[in-house]
């Protein structure tokens, strides 16, 4: 199986509940930093730089968690898949 297929795999399977829930941190996260980065006005560096940070942050905790699967569920559609 190839690379590419394999990350295709993954990111169609079922994710764990927990994972669920952090990737809505992730998200929440990252839309805070869009905010603040594109808020109109002068913004202090400090929350500026913070900002970058956190769109960084919330964007890799996204993808890292849609990536990860229930091994289970996905061990239960293997056997059921039609090649």
């Amino acid at each position: 199986m190839g690379l590419l297929s394999e990350i295709k795999q993954r990111a169609m399977a079922p994710t764990p509940p927990f994972f669920k829930k952090l990737k809505r941190i992730g998200l929440v996260v990252a839309a805070v930093g869009t905010a603040v980065l594109t808020a109109p006005g002068s913004i202090p560096a400090a929350l500026l730089l913070w900002a970058g940070h956190a769109v960084t942050a919330g964007t890799i905790l996204v993808t890292i968690t849609q990536l990860t699967v229930d091994e289970n569920s996905l061990e239960e559609g293997e056997e059921t898949a039609i090649y």
